[in-house]
């Protein structure tokens, strides 16, 4: 019997032999070229591995082009070993001359061949030394940079007398204990560190909600980790910190993540107990989602490092693995209440310390002795685990960007009025700025088109939002407004998004829209038929969806393009997103003449002055709820992320996607049509 590496050597062989006759053919035609020609270069292995530089329309007699295809395909099985290597008949054409092939059959020439690479390279017209660029710039950088120290206050936690009192207990801090967990060199894809921003503030407040989430590799594995923060609060959870752990855990279920908890909590904070215990996304749905996520056979490991009381001891007991550093504690209700309920005095670690749990209720698996070692044990425990199955999506090597992701600062427009082309965001974020554009020119207000973004085969819905023309069915020629969905973009969107669906092609939405068109002339075109087709299309998608909102999102147009409602795996945003029913200034117009409706029927004259101070206060509280902190505070967006790091938000979320092997049948029910 062949061993793996004989069977290996035989195909080789094989594979040398059909390239070796390859060449032959290759020369053999070149020996009839015109002398002014130049072969670009007949080496097989160079024709294999897409080297050769891609040339202009190129001409070649039907029989040796097909002889030439027929030695080519003898060259599959090797070609199919290499996962980047393009297909036979689509390198073809990397044979060819500069010039014109001689016929000796007096056949016409074939002018119709193209280049190995469709025509899918976006190109760019930036121009960074423009007045306008370099105004986004400074915007871009001024947003960031009040982000940056926003989200470095939130990481302190409780603050450093907090952080001191846990290094006092002998305990590291939720961030630090991360550190640890982690493998050298890589770092937490941090998720709802806005969770509660500007909320409790009558309590102090709660920093990241007293809980850090995100994705993180350990051994090389992806992990989602949910780490409670004992310098907020205790740990206690807040209304969102229990929101934040489902949601997380949600996460976990939708990509089949194995899940880490490194838990240190004094359980629920009990002034906000009514908004913390009883509905479906309050404390008691953790617990429910450990059984589930049991049960879909997703790995859970957690490890007690402090405090673990009331109904949080569930957490733990819940999971595969258990383990417990000494000095923490878990049981249902601690010394005080146990002595108030029933009048019996013990103490925090008889009633159940980490020795009592392993020596005699059973309860734990691993009894360690500090934090360090309890990490070690963890990540020991992570590296026996087995590999896992996964997604069917396509994914080849990762190719950069041809253009700088640094420049989308410079493009992006945030005042609504003036126009800034999509593509060339996109061309800052797929793989070799590739763009199989989709029903170009049709319904251009919405782009569509099939790329990579790290390797993994994406199909890229975008709003676009430069103005065009289009033709109606009448012949006649209308302008269509940038960011505005009409009906031909909404049934284009709608059919690629099935066609998605069919390919097993995840979906990533890039948003800046500012809702479906309005108007006799929309209502007349089946504006609300063609809305509902990709309302449909979205809501029934089964492949992974990830949503960036970019700048505006607002209305329907935030539905029909995968709104939080309509299960994106991920959602993130820039600092320039605006999220809302409407804007700013639509909903501060339409709230002031309701408002003074109402005054005139009762009598009371409102003049100009009081008319604008109303309108300067409901517009300035809309507009405060529009900015992505506060969408991001209420877990509505899982990340705020800098513009330029869009291309590696992305990429964590498709390698995320890619570990739940599972894809259901895709079925979309009724349509209008």
């Amino acid at each position: 019997m062949m061993s793996r590496q004989d069977t290996k050597r035989g195909n080789t062989t094989r594979s040398s032999g059909a390239f070796v006759a390859l060449e032959q053919k290759a020369r053999s035609i070149n020996s009839r070229i015109r002398p002014s020609s130049t072969l670009c270069s007949p080496i097989a292995a160079k024709i294999a591995f897409a080297i050769v530089p891609t040339s202009v329309v190129q001409q070649i007699s039907m029989s040796d082009s097909m002889e030439l295809v027929l030695a080519m395909n003898r060259c599959a099985d090797h070609l199919r070993l290499h996962r980047s290597a393009p297909r036979p008949l689509l390198v073809l054409p990397r044979l060819l001359y500069a010039g014109a092939f001689a016929s000796d059959s007096g056949e016409e020439p074939m002018s119709d061949l193209k280049a190995t690479f469709p025509n899918n390279q976006l190109t760019t017209a930036v121009k960074p030394d423009a007045s306008r660029y370099s105004r986004n710039v400074e915007t871009m950088r001024g947003l960031m940079e009040a982000l940056r120290a926003e989200e470095a206050k939130i990481r302190e936690g409780g603050g450093a007398k907090a952080i001191e009192a846990q290094h006092k207990k002998q305990r590291l801090t939720a961030r630090e204990r991360i550190g640890l967990l982690l493998d050298e060199g890589t770092e937490l894809f941090e998720l709802g560190l806005h969770a509660a921003h500007g909320m409790y503030e009558e309590w102090g407040g709660a920093p990241a909600a007293g809980v850090v989430t995100g994705l993180g590799r350990v051994h090389g594995r992806l992990f989602m980790l949910i780490v409670n923060d004992a310098t907020v609060k205790a740990g206690a959870f807040f209304p969102m910190t229990a929101k934040k752990v489902i949601r997380a855990q949600n996460i976990a279920i939708e990509n089949n993540l194995p899940t880490i908890y490194l838990v240190d909590s004094a359980g629920v904070f009990l002034p906000l107990q009514e908004d913390v215990f009883p509905d479906q996304d309050d404390f008691g749905r953790v617990f429910r989602n450990n059984a589930v996520m049991s049960a879909k056979g997703i790995p859970q490991i957690t490890a007690i490092m402090g405090m673990c009381v009331a109904g949080g001891a569930y957490l733990p007991v819940m999971c595969d693995h258990i383990l417990m550093t000494e000095g923490s504690g878990l049981f249902l209700a601690g010394p005080a209440l146990v002595q108030a309920a029933i009048g019996q005095k013990v103490s925090a670690e008889e009633l159940g310390g980490a020795k009592m749990h392993a020596e005699i209720s059973g309860t734990v698996d691993f009894r360690e002795a500090d934090d360090q070692s309890c990490i070690a044990r963890v990540r020991s425990l992570v590296e026996k685990m087995g590999a896992r199955a996964e997604a069917p999506f396509d994914r080849r090597a990762s190719v950069a960007p041809l253009y700088a992701s640094e420049e989308l600062y410079g493009i992006y427009e945030s005042d609504p009025s003036r126009q800034y082309d999509m593509r060339e965001i996109i061309a800052r974020i797929v793989d070799g700025s590739r763009f199989d554009e989709y029903r170009t020119g049709y319904g251009e207000t919405l782009l569509c088109g099939y790329s990579r973004i790290d390797g993994h085969a994406v199909g890229i819905v975008a709003n676009q939002k430069l103005h065009a023309t289009q033709i109606d069915h009448n012949g006649d020629r209308r302008t269509e407004f940038g960011g505005v969905i009409y009906t031909e973009s909404a049934e284009k969107a709608a059919r690629f998004i099935m066609d998605c669906n069919q390919g097993r092609i995840p979906l990533v939405f890039l948003h800046d829209v500012n809702g479906f068109m309005v108007g006799r002339d929309a209502e007349w075109s089946g504006i609300i038929r063609a809305g509902a087709k990709m309302v449909n299309a979205v809501s029934n998608s089964v492949v992974p969806k990830i949503a960036v909102i970019v700048g505006g999102s607002f209305g329907a147009g935030h539905y029909a393009m995968c709104g939080k409602a309509y299960d994106p795996r991920f959602v993130f945003a820039w600092p320039t997103a605006r999220y809302s029913v409407m804007s700013g200034e639509s909903a501060a117009n339409t709230l002031v003449e309701i408002k003074l409706k109402q005054l005139e029927r009762e009598g009371k004259a409102v003049d100009e002055a009081a008319r604008k101070e109303l309108y300067d206060s409901i517009r300035a509280t809309y507009t405060g709820q529009m900015k992505p902190q506060y969408g991001a505070a209420r877990l509505w967006i899982d990340k705020i992320i800098d513009p330029a790091q869009t291309r590696e938000a992305l990429a964590w979320a498709l390698a995320a996607a890619r570990c739940n092997p599972v894809v259901e049948k895709f079925s979309v029910g009724i349509l209008q049509t």
